[in-house]
This record gives structure tokens, C-alpha cells and sequence, in this order.
């Protein structure tokens, strides 16, 4: 998030603007140019096209045979230290290297970036938190691969810009590493399947690392969901509302500036994962339930080109920029169960910062933004109940943990922590590549239904046919240590 500012009403919004945030230039890129526009980048051929246009996307819609045993319900190796290997030092790798640095039993090994200084500033982050220098791989884009080679390397965080998940996620895999991946996981619906076809086929778990399932009150609602406070679940609701018109347009920010850029390429939900998340994980997708089928619309593009002509220079290389993404994308998500699921995205028009993150059911309703409830029989007068009376039913990692360091209210170093954790002991990860598809799909999809006004996009079923079969997930059991 800032892309995102605060993660938790608790925290005051205005606190992470000045400093690093969420999904800012983590790679860095040359110059706006043609096609992408990444100059600097030489980026992947499967990430050149579109996503969501004619082509490939018959194949990516039919199911492929599976190369590999499913990879739901398998642990991680038990370790008494992970040893990890960061890929992109910017903004997001360069604030998140703090937290893994300050894990028991983690160990960063490992840094990859293009820009020699970025890299050289977390390698004495590496130093001053007392562990050996860290190998350092700074020659050109795609040095990463060298980074994934290294035998004393257990996993890989990448945080570059979104065209390089696919390919630095399916290099960590074949290269034996396990990955977790900033969003969206990927681009395509072809690279969804593939990333799934690898993690089964090598047995590396392949990650989305949506630090949004670990808010306070997302793992909250979480939980007295799955203790049927809510009654029978019916709907949900999540989002990505934040206006990031000024840091679009600053080009010390999203070097490139690829983020932009995308605005001309995409009419759909370009960043569907951090409302999609949690509540996927209310409703127990891929473990019980999942989503069939996605519809979408989207308003005109107006608000970047609104802005450029307020705030840019007549001689701004923004100027040469056509946008047709959509100021506001609103989908459905339909679910096997009949359960609706509403997803919004909109990052450039005016609006306080929201991700919606709201549950319904037969028994009552949860609302964020100011969060707000209404539960049966607490609620019976057509007003909202405090929301901090139900602090009972928080996840274990947040009574344990009750004032957590790092940005977004707590909950990325909530997401680090469970992630060593379950290395470390040997644990089913709390959500795997299934989900990471599953989560990502709308955004191919969306802009895909767009384009065919509004008509309803299957979305494949990631799992092959084991979401029937309930299983654990992110609501899970503190482990003996």
C-alpha cells in the first residue's frame, strides 16, 4: 500500500506517506519508451502483450493437464534457519528487508537489484543488524537468475515492478527455491497456470504475499466468521481505493514510471488481491467453496489525464501517453456456493483511502471504512454496534503480538513472521499458489469482461477440482515452537 497507507483504522492514515510504502518502484526502469516502456527493463516476451486480448486466451481458459502432484496440504521443510534471498531494493523490498532482518531464525543471504546504490544500502542493513555481508547481484536485469542459483538460498522475496513477477517467480522455482511474491503474482492467465503447473511440478510453494489477510480486523472478522457469528455466509466485498494520482506522476517514485504506464495498456482491476484476499479467505475459497465466475465494468479514463493537464509541464514525456484504463472498475465475483463477492479498484480520481473489506451473512454484517457492525441479536435498533467489543475473537498472531513493528498497522510484520514461522517449523504455508492464481485472475478477466461489456468470465479452477474438500487456512492454530 502506498501505495497504501495505513492498513488498519487504528493507525492514522497520513502516517506513511512521507516514508517508504507498499507497492512502489521496487525494480527500477529506464525512461518511458515504446511498448512497455520500460526502457532500462528488458521485459519478459509474455508480459509485452496485454493481458486480457485475443491470442493465447483460449488456451489460458481451458484446464491443462496437471504435470505434478497438487501442492495443497504440503509443508515446508523444517529449518532451523531460512535463509533468504531479496530480489528489487526499493521502496517495498527496502522497508520489508527491516522486518525479515529483525525475525528470530531468519537469515538474509542474499540481494538483488540494478541500482548499485539500493543494493548497497541494504547490504549495511545486513551488516548492522549483526549477520554476515549479504552476496550482492547489481549486474543488469537479469542477474536475479544468479541470485536463484545459490545453493544456501531457501527462499526468494521478489518486490520489482509487476511485469517481472512472473518470470523471477518461475526462476526461483526451477532454480529449487520456495517464492512469495509481491502483487499481482502475475499478469496473464497462461502464466497463472503455468506458475501453478511449476510450483506442483517442482514442489515449491509459489506465494502471493497479500500482507492484507493479516490486518488486525481482516484476521478478526476472519475468525468469527469461521465461528458462524456471521450466520450462513451471502456476500463480501474488497477493494484497492487510493488515490495515487500524485505519486503516478512523480517520477522519483515509480521509476519508468511503470506503474503509469499500465493505465495505457489495461481497462480491468489491475490490483484485485488486497480486497479479493481476505475476504476469499472468509468464505473458504479454494476450501469449500470457489469462485466460478467474474463480470465487470469500468468507467471512462478520465482522472490521469485530468491531472496531467492541472499539475504537468506542456513538455512532460507524460503527454505523449494515451490512458484507457478505467478510473473506476466494479466487478462481481460469483461464487459455487451462489455467494456474490464485490471487488472495486480505482487509483486515480479523488477518494479517502478504502478497501471496502466488508462481510455479510445471514446473522448480520461487518463493514470497514470506518469499521462498523451489525450482528443479530447484539444489534436489533437499526444502528451499528462497536466493532472493538468483539477484540475476543482476534487470531492468535494478534494477541501475541498486540503492538507490532513495520508499516500498515502491523500486518507486514505479521505476514513475515507467520511466514518464517511455518518455514522454520516445518508448516502448511497459510495460503498457496492456488490461492495466488485464484486471488489474480481478475485481472485478465476483468478487463477481458470490459471489453464484452460486462459479460460474465469463467474463472478456472486453479485446484483442479480439490476446492471441495475443506482444508485449513489462514484461520489457523498457534503451533508449539
Amino acid at each position: 500500500m502506498n501505495e497504501a497507507r495505513s492498513q488498519n483504522h487504528d493507525h492514522d492514515p497520513s502516517h506513511d506517506e512521507a516514508g517508504p510504502s507498499r507497492r512502489s518502484v521496487l525494480w527500477t526502469a529506464g525512461a518511458a519508451g515504446a511498448g512497455l516502456g520500460l526502457g532500462g527493463l528488458t521485459v519478459p516476451q509474455a508480459a509485452a502483450a496485454t493481458p486480457g486480448t485475443a491470442g493465447a486466451a483460449h488456451d489460458a481458459d481451458a484446464t491443462p493437464t496437471a504435470k505434478g502432484r497438487t501442492m495443497i496440504g504440503v509443508p515446508f521443510e523444517r529449518r532451523s534457519t531460512v535463509r533468504v534471498g531479496i530480489i528489487g531494493l526499493g521502496n517495498r523490498g527496502g522497508s520489508m528487508i527491516d522486518l525479515f532482518l529483525a525475525m528470530p531464525g531468519a537469515q538474509v543471504v542474499a540481494l538483488c537489484d540494478p541500482v548499485k546504490e539500493k543494493t548497497a544500502r541494504a547490504a549495511k542493513k545486513v551488516t548492522t543488524a549483526g549477520q554476515p555481508a549479504p552476496a550482492v547481484y547489481t549486474n543488469g536485469d537479469h542477474d536475479f537468475a544468479q541470485l536463484c542459483e545459490r545453493g544456501d538460498v531457501d527462499f526468494v522475496y521478489v518486490a520489482t515492478p509487476w511485469d517481472w513477477h512472473f518470470e523471477m517467480a518461475k526462476t526461483a522455482m526451477l532454480s529449487g527455491k520456495h517464492v512469495g511474491v509481491e502483487c499481482p503474482i502475475a499478469l496473464r492467465l497462461e502464466q497463472l497456470w503455468e506458475l501453478v503447473d511449476l510450483s506442483e511440478r517442482t514442489r515449491r510453494h509459489c506465494m502471493q504475499l497479500e500482507n492484507c489477510c493479516y490486518g488486525k480486523n481482516e484476521m478478526r472478522v476472519l475468525r468469527m466468521a469461521h465461528a458462524g457469528l456471521f450466520g450462513e455466509l451471502l456476500h463480501g466485498a474488497g477493494a484497492y481505493i487510493h488515490d495515487l494520482r500524485g505519486l503516478m506522476f512523480d517520477p522519483k517514485y515509480y521509476e519508468g514510471p511503470w506503474r503509469r504506464l499500465w493505465h495505457t495498456r489495461l481497462r480491468g482491476d489491475l490490483y484485485p488481491n488486497h480486497g479479493f484476499g481476505p475476504v476469499a479467505n472468509y468464505m473458504d475459497l479454494n476450501r469449500g467453496d470457489r469462485a466460478v465466475r467474474i463480470s465487470s465494468m469500468g468507467s471512462p479514463a478520465r482522472g490521469l489525464a485530468a491531472y496531467r493537464k492541472e499539475h504537468m509541464p506542456a513538455d512532460d514525456p507524460s503527454w505523449k501517453e494515451s490512458y484507457i484504463e478505467s478510473d473506476r472498475t466494479v466487478s462481481l465475483v460469483q461464487t459455487a456456493k451462489g455467494r456474490v463477492i464485490r471487488l472495486e479498484h480505482d487509483v486515480s480520481t479523488p477518494h479517502p483511502y478504502s478497501r471496502i473489506n466488508s462481510l455479510g451473512g445471514t446473522k448480520g454484517l461487518f463493514e470497514d471504512y470506518p469499521e462498523r457492525i451489525y450482528l443479530e441479536p447484539d444489534q436489533n435498533n437499526d444502528e451499528w454496534g462497536d466493532f472493538g467489543k468483539y477484540a475476543q475473537w482476534d487470531h492468535w498472531l494478534w494477541k501475541e503480538h498486540a503492538n507490532p513493528p513495520g508499516g500498515h498497522g502491523g500486518m507486514d510484520y505479521m505476514l513475515v513472521f507467520r511466514l518464517i514461522q511455518c518455514m522454520r517449523l516445518g508448516l502448511v504455508p497459510d495460503f498457496d499458489v492456488y490461492d495466488a492464481a485464484t486471488w489474480t485472475a481478475p485481472v485478465p478477466l476483468s478487463d477481458r469482461s470490459i471489453k464484452a461489456n460486462g459479460a460474465p468470465q469463467e474463472i478456472p479452477d486453479f485446484t483442479r477440482g480439490l476446492w471441495k474438500k475443506a482444508r485449513p487456512g489462514m484461520d489457523s492454530e498457534k503451533p508449539e515452537e
